[in-house]
């Protein structure tokens, strides 16, 4: 039996079919609690970095392969692939999930069954159904379990144009007021699709069977779309239309990634805990800087098919980007009321966020937002 595997069931990981799991050399077994921890047959757990809270259960429906991913308290990984990603406190995927680098699934998020993420952000209660694709996808919106956002089963996210690139990420709700767990829920319906790059306001549902190539920076919208209009047009590879909102989206994109690293380094750093150790927290971090310079690199490829000079895309936005902390004031003051939430309600971070009074988010989504202009300050786009 694997050395591993004796150290892990010694520790109190249940492991009902040990010689059918395979531990590789460089997992550290310090990373893993035996408390709760569940690995059944055919599982495969590599990687210096995972790391795996109290409560987990893994390969429950299928094998699961992990690789180098930090999984918080009573997550659920079905079965399926999942690579360079975070799961905190009882994410739930399902069997067949393939999930791979950048991605970040916060509190109580879930995917049912074969569903492809890359690159992807769900904020806490997000749900997906099954055989989706939403690589490259921003989501928030919603409160609770029962009033969360949605997308229907067979949903695609559309984030390769055939003009060979990726500058493609979709925003929908956006990071400032999103963070607050307080705004109304998106619905994407199934058997649909979303083009990237494209934003979408909180409240915003598309009927089952739509294709939604447009933003919609309204509140609480319908989008249905027509059947009884066919196009068929001539079509120049390489041509490119509305440049500007491309750009804008993914330079909007990046501004609320950024809001977010900020979000994390000053507010969830407040939750460090048993539930929510050191090494969760730079996970996240580390695959939310994944994120931000995979974003950067698809714009800068864009830019280079447009002949738009380049050669010094990503240093400019990282200057930009460089000590970008936004209103300062408002900042601290967010703080406060954040550290009081925690003096009454301890270190539980939905509960403490979604107790904070309507001023105080409105402080803290506008700290979050000044962040996001102050990216956006000197860039003379139009949508």
């Amino acid at each position: 039996m694997n050395n591993k595997i004796k150290q892990l069931l010694e520790k109190g990981v249940k492991i009902p079919n040990p010689e059918s799991v395979d531990i590789s050399d460089e997992v550290i077994v310090d990373r893993i609690s035996g408390e709760g921890v569940v690995i059944y047959s055919g599982c495969k757990i590599f990687g210096a970095s995972t790391f795996i809270s109290k409560g987990v259960n893994i390969g429950y429906e299928g094998p699961v392969t992990i690789e180098n991913c930090e999984i918080g308290p009573y997550v659920k990984l079905k079965g399926g692939f999942f690579s360079r990603a975070v799961f905190l406190e009882k994410v739930t995927m399902g069997s067949g999930s393939h999930v791979r680098e950048g991605t970040i699934l916060e509190e109580e998020a879930s995917c049912a069954h074969t569903v492809g993420l890359k690159q992807t952000i769900l904020f806490p209660f997000v749900t997906l159904g099954s055989l989706i694709n939403f690589c490259d996808c921003f989501m928030s919106g919603g409160t609770s379990r029962s009033n969360h956002s949605e997308v229907g089963s067979s949903f695609i996210h559309f984030n390769y144009t055939p003009n060979q690139d990726k500058a493609t990420p979709s925003l929908l709700g956006d990071v400032p007021r999103g963070v607050m767990i307080d705004q109304p829920p998106i619905f994407l319906g199934g058997q649909g699709g979303l083009v990237g790059p494209t934003r979408l306001e909180f409240g915003t549902i598309t009927a089952a069977g739509t294709i939604c190539r447009k933003d919609e920076l309204r509140t609480s919208r319908l989008i249905l779309e027509a059947r009884d209009k066919n196009v068929n047009i001539q079509y120049v590879q390489g041509m490119y239309q509305n440049t500007n909102r491309i750009l804008l989206n993914n330079l909007v994109y990046i501004a609320n990634l950024y809001a977010l690293r900020e979000w994390y380094n000053n507010v969830r750093y407040q939750f460090i805990s048993d539930d929510f150790p050191i090494p969760m927290f730079k996970g996240l971090e580390e695959k939310l800087n994944i994120g931000i310079d995979e974003r950067i690199k698809r714009l800068k490829e864009f830019k280079e098919k447009l002949n738009t000079p380049v050669e010094n895309l990503k240093e400019e936005l990282f200057i930009k980007l460089k000590g970008l902390t936004g209103d300062k004031q408002k900042r601290d003051s967010f703080l406060e009321s954040v550290l009081s939430g925690i003096q009454r309600n301890g270190k539980n971070y939905i509960a403490v966020i979604k107790g904070l009074y309507k001023k105080d988010k409105e402080i803290g989504s506008q700290w979050l937002q000044s962040i996001v202009d102050g990216f956006m300050k000197g860039f003379a786009i139009n949508g």
